[in-house]
């Protein structure tokens, strides 16, 4: 099968070169940094590249169209396919979005962290899809496959609390790291204390739920230390209200069992 790529980003990059790699061919690349689509159609052998007003009709099997979510709806707008298969790749965009600009179309959207150079080796990357019908099917799922073996159906609905979850298991999680390390270096104490306790907590949630798992004070119930942390956070009144809305959402859910 053969596929063409719209955008020259860390999911071009990613894509292209996993599904390259599994025996289909890029027949072309368009973007509108020109710089950095000839880098990509060039790691891709393709034999063409160019602008978003360049793009044709039946030169590939199916266009993915790995642009930023923002940018979604407006390049799909310039885009009339008769033949192609038209894919997006927004976790957070309904499947209907392109819809006018393919009769056959679809949404591929991977559950990770995706970074141009992490070409991960492993087959287990989770990857959403919905299809608009049997010929989209056909032929995304058999490139998907050259991605992942992990491949589950998300409609529209489903996908929204996905990436939902998705944000806070990964941005959020993130962010409290942040907080964590920055009020380590204002203490003069050493962030890498905590890198054990982090591990340690990951390693857990992959053989356990998180909610059978759950320690603390806010489980154990124990007001002292909590008001003691409280009070160190008198001064920081967005952390106060960090600490406290996970403080009560921890004691809301176990009150719940």
């Amino acid at each position: 099968m053969t596929f063409s790529i719209i955008g020259s980003g860390n999911i071009a990059w990613f894509f292209g070169k996993k599904i390259a790699a599994g025996g289909h061919q890029c027949k072309a690349v368009y973007g509108r940094n020109e710089a950095t689509v000839k880098e990509l159609s060039d790691a891709l052998l393709s034999p063409k590249f160019g602008g978003i007003d360049d793009i044709q009709d039946e030169i590939s099997d199916v266009c993915f169209l790995a642009v930023s979510d923002a940018a979604v709806a407006e390049v799909a707008a310039k885009l009339h396919f008769k033949k192609t298969i038209l894919v997006h790749m927004a976790g957070a965009l309904p499947l209907d979005t392109i819809k006018n600009a393919s009769p056959d179309y679809a949404v591929l959207w991977p559950v990770y962290s995706i970074l141009r150079n992490n070409a991960t080796a492993h087959r287990d990357m989770p990857l959403a899809w919905n299809v608009s019908g049997d010929r989209a099917k056909r032929f995304v799922l058999e490139m998907a496959h050259a991605v992942s073996d992990n491949l589950f159906e998300a409609k529209d609905e489903q996908r929204k609390w996905l990436h939902l979850s998705a944000v806070m298991t990964n941005n959020f999680i993130n962010h409290l790291l942040s907080i964590n390390e920055k009020i380590c270096a204002e203490n003069h104490l050493p962030a890498s204390s905590l890198q054990p306790l982090i591990t340690q907590t990951f390693e857990r949630v992959k053989h356990a739920s998180p909610a059978t798992i759950q320690t603390g004070p806010a489980i154990r119930k124990d007001e002292a230390t909590i008001e003691q942390h409280l009070k160190l956070l008198e001064a920081q009144p967005a952390l106060y209200k960090v600490y406290e809305a996970m403080t009560n959402s921890i004691k809301a859910m176990h009150k719940m069992k």
